[in-house]
C-alpha cells in the first residue's frame, strides 16, 4: 500500500495498511480511487454498505460487525439484490476489513471484522 492516495489533485494520508488516516478525508471519489487500486468495480451493494458503515461509525465510533450490518440493512440490501453471500463476494480482498478500508473507517476501529 502507498502512504497516500491522490484524489482530485489532493494527497490524502494512509496508514501502513492502506487505511485513511483522517475519517473526514473520505468521499465517494476516494472510495472509487481505493477500489480502482484493488481492481474492484463498485456496484450498488458497495455503496449501501459504505453508507451504513460510515453512518454507524459516526454514531457509535466503532465499525459494525457483518452480522449487525446484515440485520440492520437487510431490507435495503435485498432491494439491491445483495445478500450476505453477495457482500462476501463483492469484497474479495478481505471482506469486512476491505469494506472498512474503502469506506474510510479508521483501522483501529475495524477490529470487529
Amino acid at each position: 500500500m502507498t502512504s497516500a492516495i491522490t484524489v482530485q489533485g489532493k494527497a490524502l494520508p494512509l496508514n501502513k495498511n492502506g487505511f485513511l488516516v483522517n475519517f473526514g478525508d473520505w468521499a465517494p471519489e476516494v472510495a472509487k480511487a481505493m477500489a480502482e487500486e484493488e481492481h474492484l468495480k463498485l456496484v450498488d451493494c458497495h455503496w449501501v454498505a459504505f453508507k451504513y458503515m460510515r453512518d454507524y461509525y459516526a454514531q457509535f465510533e466503532i465499525a459494525p460487525s457483518p452480522h449487525v450490518m446484515i440485520k440492520e440493512i437487510g431490507a435495503e440490501l435485498d432491494s439491491h439484490k445483495c445478500t450476505r453471500k453477495t457482500l462476501e463476494q463483492i469484497f474479495p480482498g478481505g471482506g469486512c476489513k476491505q469494506a472498512c478500508r474503502i469506506a474510510g473507517l479508521p483501522e483501529s476501529f475495524c477490529y470487529a471484522c
